[in-house]
């Protein structure tokens, strides 16, 4: 795994090359995306969802954050994770 060292306000790197990362929106064009930061979701549970990041299973112009694809919420890989977070409420 490979990370940049340059940590942010919580002490966190941010991480590339380990696993492409199953995120909360669905995927769709990007002109609908939400302003305000709020996740990008449809009423279609069944709808595709993004994965982002990738890994370096894949070519390396994929292992990026700004690399997205989108697969169905039931598709299984050993190459697919996920990030834990949460948001807190803006005071």
């Amino acid at each position: 795994m490979d990370h940049f060292e340059i940590a942010n306000a919580f002490g966190l790197s941010d991480m590339h090359g380990n696993v492409w990362e199953w995120c909360q929106d669905h995927y769709d064009s990007y002109d609908k995306t939400p302003t305000d930061g709020s996740a990008w979701v449809t009423s279609d549970e069944d709808a595709s969802r993004v994965l982002r990041g990738g890994s370096w299973a894949y070519v390396p112009g994929n292992c990026r954050s700004a690399c997205r694809d989108s697969f169905t919420p039931d598709f299984r890989a050993y190459i697919f994770g996920f990030r834990v977070s949460c948001s807190a409420p803006r005071t």
